[in-house]
């Protein structure tokens, strides 16, 4: 009996039949428990993979971050909307509106540019517009900080611009798209003329046409190995210190 007894307890194999897993009971392989098992290993591989994604996009953050410093941590800009115009395409559907953003942006210290962008919605445009403009951003010379050094003329399309350089006191003289290009640029004297076209983008692509033109006596000196002094009284029929004078105050 007592024999009887133990075997009935512990079969031959020396192991009970649950802790075996054979067959198709609870814990053979085609039971729950044996389901669960790989179940589960799958489930630790794909944590695994989640967790190399979060690696991956962690790394992602640190690049736009440092992106995002260098733009911060930069020159602050004169940012001037100058015209959004809403646009519609046609699809099988129906409409579909979108809206354009002309901006132009500047640093007050001589460096200006303009933008283009386009989006579904308007912060959106604003945002690729000024982007473009800090990468087209161009340098002017000014004369004293607050005006050109010279008259110059400038046409795109239709449109056609005049820049004159003015006395200090005469302010911004300039209507419409002009006049953030100016203030954006940092002059404070400075009396234009547009003719041909009220249209903002043929009015911005003339007058940076103009601007494109500006040149330093520095720059023409340079050019023409010459001193500065020896230019401005040539052109002023000034005496020799005054031009001096008025050379050592052209800083480009």
């Amino acid at each position: 009996m007592a024999d009887e007894t133990e075997n009935t307890g512990a079969p031959e194999g020396g192991a009970p039949q649950e802790a075996q897993g054979f067959g198709a009971g609870p814990g053979g392989p085609g039971g729950p428990g044996g389901g669960r098992g790989p179940r589960g290993g799958r489930g630790g591989r794909g944590g695994g993979r989640d967790g190399g994604r979060g690696g991956r996009d962690g790394n992602r953050g640190r690049r736009d971050g440092n992106r995002g410093g260098a733009d911060e941590g930069g020159e602050e800009f004169i940012e001037k909307l100058v015209h959004i115009n809403r646009v519609s395409k046609t699809v099988k559907g129906g409409k579909r509106f979108g809206f354009a953003a002309l901006v132009v942006v500047g640093d007050g210290k001589g460096r200006a540019g303009f933008g283009h962008g386009k989006a579904r919605e308007v912060p959106e445009a604003i945002s690729k517009a000024t982007a473009s403009a800090k990468k087209a951003m161009v340098r002017v010379p000014l004369r004293e900080g607050r005006t050109l050094h010279h008259d110059g003329n400038g046409h795109f399309g239709a449109g056609r611009v005049t820049l004159r350089s003015a006395p200090a006191g005469t302010g911004i003289i300039a209507g419409g798209p002009m006049r953030a290009i100016f203030e954006s640029l940092g002059v404070h004297d400075v009396v234009t003329k547009s003719v041909g076209t009220s249209n903002p983008y043929n009015m911005i692509r003339a007058t940076f046409e103009a601007l494109k033109d500006q040149s330093s006596p520095k720059s023409v000196a340079q050019r023409r190995g010459k001193k500065i002094a020896d230019l401005l009284g040539r052109a002023a029929g000034a005496s020799k210190a005054e031009a001096a004078a008025d050379a050592e105050m052209i800083t480009e």
